[in-house]
């Protein structure tokens, strides 16, 4: 049983407090000022007006001072919170001994393979092989790679509203527009399929009457004549879509692509980047289904506050990966493996209490949104697993068109005013994002529960 006590210290106490003049206030436009003139903005947060001083568990402070409640956990990565003590400790211990290793064996580096080997889930757990790297992005690239040579073939299969990162290979894989217009062509023989989007089912239909035709479609394109999939190394799949809008395929879904992958003798690779670490309630959101993968990319929350991905394969697949074929300066750095390994621990302790909390506190949450949106004509759909929800802002429940981009926005700066950092994903930018540590107390929860209704009620008038 997790303390809500203990939790609380985890965080700054008092969240939201707004205590500039204005907001951004001048300390942070100052800054912004300066970033705009410096950075290019093709970054993720693009000209977002918040500048970040201090963290610390699921708060922040701007430059300003003003104390918010952060919803974002640096996009899923923050999983136990900002500047965990325990992981602080760790990072500082380490960087007195040994930092950068070279690509090379060290003791930190060959701990944590060990370590992450025994979290996989079925299929993997303690019988996978790791490459390590410093992104999601670097664990997807390399396990376009490395396909390639396990299989002899050439085509990948990804699906629509797909976010595997932004660099050539896996930028071809993801399909967000503002990733890829202007930078193509891309790499030839990605096949994108439909994501089960049950809200906006491309096929028209209703689950659980449609018998998940989706799924089906998935089976007919790679193993029927002439779809031009004749020759798909892997399938790659989110568990649960991120960028695409938060989106949890329906059960039986993953397991009717899976045999369908077997039946063509392409591998099955399950893309845990955002929704792993303990996110949805399990450590890996493929554990919600009876899937065992071929590979594993993962990041973001298993490193936290530092840079770590990864990419852990199946050992007899990974037998066919030569020495010496993909190196990577920086992987393993010292200081990354003791954090990776120290939020492990703290994920997995006491049989896995922070990551079932987040399941239970998740389901609360959902509650808490749809009980308090009944009268909203804007909040369309609230959905997800443990602490990875999505709520789909709509024009009309009725039609559910969009909703506009203006007042999405009028809403982020509202919640923002208020003392509350949440941030927008989907295919149409209208899908709020709550995914906040999994170390938020229940208090900071609701809070931040009734900010965001009360920021949509006042904007959709």
């Amino acid at each position: 049983m997790i303390d809500e006590k203990d939790l609380a210290k985890l965080s700054y106490s008092g969240a939201p407090k707004i205590v500039s003049n204005g907001f951004p206030g001048e300390k942070t436009q100052a800054y912004l000022d300066t970033a705009f003139d410096n950075e290019s903005m093709a970054r993720g947060g693009g000209r977002f007006p918040l500048v970040m001083a201090e963290g610390k568990g699921a708060t922040i402070k701007d430059a300003d001072g003003n104390l918010m409640i952060d919803i974002t956990a640096g996009v899923a990565v923050n999983a136990v919170g900002r500047c965990h003590p325990r992981v602080v400790k760790a990072m500082k211990d380490q960087m007195g001994t040994m930092t950068h290793a070279i690509d090379f064996s060290s003791v930190r580096r060959t701990e944590l393979t060990e370590k992450v080997a025994g979290i996989m889930p079925k299929g993997l757990k303690d019988n996978c092989i790791t490459y390590l790297t410093q992104s999601g992005s670097g664990a997807v690239e390399t396990a376009l790679k490395f396909t390639r040579k396990i299989t002899g073939r050439t085509q990948v299969a990804a699906f629509h509203g797909a976010y595997h990162g932004v660099w050539l290979g896996c930028n071809s894989l993801t399909t967000g527009e503002q990733y890829r217009k202007g930078y193509g062509p891309f790499i030839p023989g990605v096949i994108h399929l439909p994501y089960p989007y049950c809200y906006r089912c491309c096929f028209g239909l209703t689950y659980p009457t449609c018998n998940l035709q989706c799924a089906k479609y998935v089976d007919h394109v790679l193993n029927s004549p002439y779809t031009g999939a004749d020759d798909v190394g892997a399938l790659i799949i989110e568990a649960q879509q991120g960028e695409g809008g938060y989106v949890a395929p329906p059960p039986g879904y993953l397991e009717i692509v899976k045999k369908a992958c077997e039946k063509h003798g392409a591998l099955y690779i399950s893309d845990e980047v955002q929704a792993g670490a303990g996110r949805t309630g399990k450590m890996w959101c493929i554990e919600h289904s009876e899937v065992e993968p071929d590979m594993i990319t993962w990041g973001k929350g298993m490193g936290g506050d530092v840079p770590m991905g990864g990419l852990s394969i199946r050992k007899d697949l990974a037998e066919t990966i030569e020495d010496h074929s993909q190196p990577n300066t920086f992987a393993g750095n010292g200081v990354s493996s003791v954090a990776c390994m120290t939020n492990i621990d703290i994920l997995t302790e006491n049989d896995n209490a922070l990551i079932k909390r987040a399941g239970d506190l998740g389901e609360q949450i959902k509650t808490w949104i749809r009980d308090g949106s009944k009268d909203s004509r804007v909040i369309g759909d609230v959905r997800g697993r443990g602490l990875m929800i999505g709520i789909e802002m709509v024009e009309d429940k009725e039609t559910r068109a969009p909703l506009n981009q203006e007042a999405v926005g009028n809403i982020i700066g509202g919640m923002l005013g208020r003392g509350m950092i949440m941030v927008p994903c989907g295919r149409f930018g209208n899908v709020f994002r709550f995914m906040p540590p999994l170390v938020i107390t229940e208090n900071y929860a609701r809070k931040a529960v009734d900010i965001l209704l009360d920021t949509v009620n006042e904007v959709s008038k």
